[in-house]
């Protein structure tokens, strides 16, 4: 492997992913040392100098917390061992879900997670689908946002349904897919759901005509998949064809995976932007490993990625 200009280095639940990236980039991930303590405390430490380097670190900040702790120690390492400059990559930003106060006295978890990366001193973040674009903007340093449609629109393509439908699970996710239908040149159709709390739908309706069509049901976070299999059911007995969905994260807490299975769906296509050890069949994750490579190398050579974008 050639040597490169930068390093790349990985937290522990990312480290799967950090190695296709470095494996695009034909290059080798660095060596860095993750002691965990009897107590559950943990400490990390650069195995080889980058003092003067571009130094990108790789780790998704799912469940547990640790992850964002992880990532936050290696900021600060990185920073006191001289590093020029430092860019977050997390292909999955959690606590994007926080992203406004929809009511009284609570947090906006999105927006305290950009100051706590900000201020431990990340230079750039590259990431993927956050749940609200607006999350940009909570950062003071650049953003690169890229999206999954990149490697959904050739899958999607490849299944050559004649009578493509475009669907969003929820009324939040409608400008998503109204971006697939046009580029797709298919029409929409979206699902209106009503919740008494997080995690538990109370109703749901579909607007516009599903009889007779293929639906490819469009989404960026699939946690326990109540809100996905509960629409694609109402689908099937509104008389669609079939139903599929493409989803960038695959959060898939349980008991996602059996909804999964006894659901209507043909399938769900996820990114690998999380490590998804459960076994469904009806479960395709395809990489975006590459993508990121590509976002890497465009940063260091002060290159654009707006042409990774397709919509």
């Amino acid at each position: 492997m050639q040597e490169r200009p930068f390093k790349i280095f990985s937290g522990s639940k990312s480290r799967y992913f950090a190695e296709k990236v470095c494996n695009s980039l034909n290059c080798p991930l660095g060596n860095m040392n993750i002691e965990t303590f009897a107590d559950g405390e943990f400490s990390v430490s650069y195995e080889e100098s980058i003092r003067g380097r571009q130094v990108f670190l790789i780790q998704s900040t799912f469940p547990s917390s640790d992850n964002l702790m992880e990532l936050l120690l290696m900021v600060d390492a990185a920073k006191r061992a001289s590093a020029k400059s430092i860019v977050a990559v997390i292909p999955y930003f959690g606590w994007a879900r926080q992203d406004r106060k929809d009511k009284p006295r609570v947090s906006i978890g999105a927006k305290l997670i950009a100051d706590i990366l900000g201020r431990a001193g990340i230079h750039r973040l590259i990431t993927m689908d956050l749940h609200a674009d607006q999350i940009q903007g909570f950062f003071d340093v650049p953003v690169d946002h890229l999206y999954a449609s990149s490697v959904f629109i050739d899958y999607v393509r490849n299944l050559n349904l004649e009578n493509l439908v475009i669907a969003t699970p929820d009324v939040g996710g409608t400008k998503r897919a109204s971006a697939y239908a046009k580029f797709l040149g298919a029409p929409m159709v979206i699902c209106y759901k009503i919740r008494k709390k997080a995690n538990v739908i109370s109703d749901m309706q579909i607007i516009g005509d599903v009889e007779g069509m293929d639906i490819l049901l469009v989404d960026d976070i699939v946690d326990t998949a109540g809100t996905i299999t509960k629409a694609a059911e109402l689908m099937l007995q509104k008389g669609a064809n079939s139903v599929r969905a493409v989803a960038s994260h695959a959060v898939m807490s349980d008991p996602a995976s059996m909804r999964v299975d006894q659901s209507g769906l043909t399938e769900i296509i996820f990114t690998d932007s999380i490590p998804y050890s459960q076994k469904s069949e009806k479960v395709k994750i395809i990489s975006v490993a590459d993508m990121f490579a590509n976002s890497i190398e465009r940063v260091c050579n002060n290159q654009s990625i707006s042409s990774l974008y397709i919509i």
